[in-house]
């Protein structure tokens, strides 16, 4: 099977570089948003009075092709910020997601939750650009960056004021958690493959650093899942298909936070 990842950043490496000469650094410097102070993801994970919930707006992915496509930016994270969602995530790559920076720059207008920028980044220009249309927390994949480049990226997004979640999915990928990184996720989907084994979440779980907020990610499909991630340690659960792959993802959410919250009374 092709590694899809390696496809991914090799594709994401001419786009950035295309969109530096479209958009010079000082330009987005410029832009309203780059002059907001981030909210912290850490903190709205942390909050008991919210889900935990990072809930995604998503169309399409390399792994399941078509998602949703009538699904609108603003109904979406409209309804996840208002059933509860502790942070939203949205994808900005075009090419194999279906995701544009307007996507997050209207979730940005309309919620007051923090916004992750999901996305492939591999230049300090799109951590910039995540400033300027209003993200506050930039994703980095440990599988696609050495050791160093998670280092100076982070400490990038830091003096910006965006806090990083770093994606992990093994545990020699943990040695590349920085202290300008406050979330660590492990991704259940292996990237390479996008196939989903749900329990590696709870085998590294232990592993994570800690005063970090541990966030687990893929494969949450139902709320028994986020019941046993917790007992696991869990601050964090990042849901993509589950309730966009629905008719209604707004409906699809507030019906699964109604459970979680029985289950979690009881």
């Amino acid at each position: 099977m092709k590694n899809i990842l390696t496809e991914i950043v090799a594709h994401k490496h001419v786009e950035v570089a295309t969109r530096k000469q479209q958009r010079p650094v000082a330009e987005l410097e410029q832009s309203s948003a780059f002059k907001r102070v981030p909210l912290s993801l850490s903190t709205f994970l942390l909050n008991p009075e919210k889900t935990g919930i990072i809930a995604e707006f998503k169309r399409k992915s390399p792994s399941r092709g078509l998602i949703n496509g009538t699904a609108t930016v603003q109904d979406v994270t409209m309804a996840y910020t208002r059933y509860g969602a502790s942070g939203l995530s949205v994808l900005t790559d075009e090419q194999f997601f279906g995701g544009s920076a307007d996507d997050l720059v209207q979730a940005r207008a309309m919620n007051n939750i923090p916004v992750l920028r999901k996305d492939f980044v591999i230049d300090e220009y799109q951590i910039l650009e995540a400033k300027a249309i209003g993200a506050d927390v930039i994703l980095l994949i440990a599988e696609c960056l050495t050791k160093e480049e998670v280092a100076r990226l982070a400490a990038f997004a830091h003096n910006l004021g965006l806090e990083v979640l770093l994606e992990v999915h093994s545990g020699d990928q943990l040695d590349k958690v920085t202290d300008h990184i406050q979330n660590v996720g492990v991704n259940n989907r292996d990237l390479t493959t996008f196939k989903v084994d749900f329990n590696r979440s709870c085998e590294l779980a232990p592993r994570i650093p800690a005063g970090k907020c541990k966030v687990a990610e893929s494969g949450i499909s139902n709320t028994d899942n986020i019941v046993t991630l917790k007992k696991a340690g869990f601050n964090g659960f990042l849901i993509g298909e589950h309730f966009m792959k629905t008719e209604n993802p707004a409906r699809a959410f507030e019906n699964f936070v109604t459970e979680l919250s029985g289950k979690l009374k009881g």
